[in-house]
């Protein structure tokens, strides 16, 4: 299938995925400041059954101008939709948000707030700071493949998340610099390292970086071990059952010191946006990010110029059979004020009128929805569909795939340790495994 062509996302498209290896088990978050809630005068709490009006809350974390904007027209649907129902939006900083939810959830939070499927979903479903939506997914139920139904429970087997798109990570380059140069997309290590020298020599960043949010050096780590050592391997890392002393991982951090003199240098103090602004000038030659990279992509000729590749195979035994494609949603907080309202919002962002809202704003993600029609995605979402459809294993991220307790207080710190000093990666390695035998076994 072209990337250009029309693509309907069916459900038994998204079953053959193993999407939920990694998301099951529960994790432990350090105690943070109190993120604020919003407050309202006029919040209803109804104590009628199945009654909906008033205002219902919600805690976003979609703090940049784009996905900000394709919320916001979410919540306009629904309120035209609902006119009993105003949705009040308390947004902050993504990485604050991040942060603080776990004191923020256990004070006063808003009814409805923005989050992540994987260990950090159940984690917060276990600990009873989120509350059971199992007669939303009454309603929504037949909207998603039953992957998405797994995706979105608890470790008890009830419902907790609605999810609202994925977006793949991939390796984003425009397609007027790769003709330009005559540069061949590489699909395996050794060209991939040749492109990169290519690109230098040409006076290009060969890799566009940023890790000042701590957040993207996981994510290359990520792709890296999942083509050096297979899928499994990389979620038993995850989930604490291998070692990072092992050797494997090892190899891994050494494939990415063979490329670490062609990334952007300056990236530890570097945003990922500015770092998508050198790609879109034509300064970098490539940037390994998620599909959201395309937001900063706002004029629509350079938009039409992006396109990304599956990051290059390392091992032949594990080719290009792994995608890590996030998906992001909505839960309910643990004591909502406005329970129906909740109810009502949840039940429309999980519809193809919910996704559909979105998308109209923000066309960097992919709809989760069965059926929805593509018929209106560019390029760069269909071919994320394509994508997506094509990979045997899918992963979400190191930080929701693992114990968020311990990417945030040892890996993110770790990685930045090891991209400053990539010779000390045996040292940084053993106290990886140290730290990682207190958390997990704690």
């Amino acid at each position: 299938m072209s990337p250009e062509s029309p693509r309907v996302f069916h459900g038994p498209d998204v079953d053959r995925r193993i999407m939920l290896k990694g998301l099951l088990g529960a994790a432990g978050v350090a105690a943070l400041p109190t993120l604020a809630a919003c407050s309202s005068s006029n919040k209803s709490s109804s104590s009628t059954p199945g009654a909906a009006a008033g205002t219902v809350t919600l805690g976003s974390n979609a703090s940049d101008a784009v996905p900000k904007k394709a919320f916001q027209a979410v919540y306009d649907a629904f309120q035209a939709k609902n006119t009993g129902i105003k949705v009040q939006v308390n947004t902050k900083d993504h990485d604050t948000f991040q942060e603080q939810i776990n004191s923020y959830l256990q004070a006063t939070p808003d009814d409805v707030f923005t989050w992540f499927a994987g260990y950090r979903m159940q984690f917060f479903a276990a600990k009873g700071l989120s509350n059971k939506i199992n007669d939303v997914w009454d309603k929504i139920g037949n909207n998603f493949p039953q992957s998405v139904h797994d995706l979105s429970k608890g470790q008890d087997g009830n419902y907790y998340f609605v999810p609202i798109y994925y977006y793949p990570w991939a390796v984003f380059y425009r397609k007027s610099v790769f003709a330009a140069h005559n540069y061949q997309v590489p699909t395996d290590w050794n060209s991939f390292v040749s492109l990169c020298e290519k690109m230098k020599s040409d006076g290009l960043n060969p890799i566009a970086f940023a890790d000042a949010d701590k957040w993207p050096a996981m994510g290359t780590f990520d792709q890296l071990n999942m083509r050096t050592n297979g899928y499994q391997f990389h979620m038993d890392l995850m989930h604490g059952k291998a070692a990072w002393t092992d050797a494997k991982v090892k190899k891994a951090f050494d494939y990415w010191t063979q490329i670490l003199p062609y990334h952007q240098a300056g990236y530890i103090g570097r945003k990922w946006q500015d770092a998508a602004q050198s790609l879109l000038q034509k300064k970098s030659g490539m940037y390994l990010l998620g599909t959201f990279v395309a937001q900063q992509f706002t004029n629509p000729d350079d938009l039409a110029d992006l396109d990304f590749f599956a990051f290059p195979a390392i091992d032949p035994q594990w080719g290009q059979d792994s995608v890590e494609a996030p998906v992001d949603g909505f839960m309910l907080s643990k004591n909502p004020k406005n329970r129906a309202a909740a109810v009502k919002l949840l039940e429309f962002i999980g519809s193809a009128d919910g996704e559909g809202a979105y998308l109209k704003v923000d066309n960097s993600y992919d709809a989760l929805v069965n059926g929805y029609d593509t018929s209106g995605y560019n390029a760069i979402q269909k071919k994320s569909a394509q994508l997506f459809g094509s990979a045997q294993h899918v992963s979400q991220f190191m930080d929701r795939d693992a114990n968020p307790a311990f990417t945030s207080t040892v890996m993110q710190p770790q990685l930045q340790a090891y991209l400053q000093n990539p010779g000390s990666i045996g040292s940084i390695l053993s106290g990886i495994e140290q730290q990682k035998q207190s958390i997990y076994n704690s």
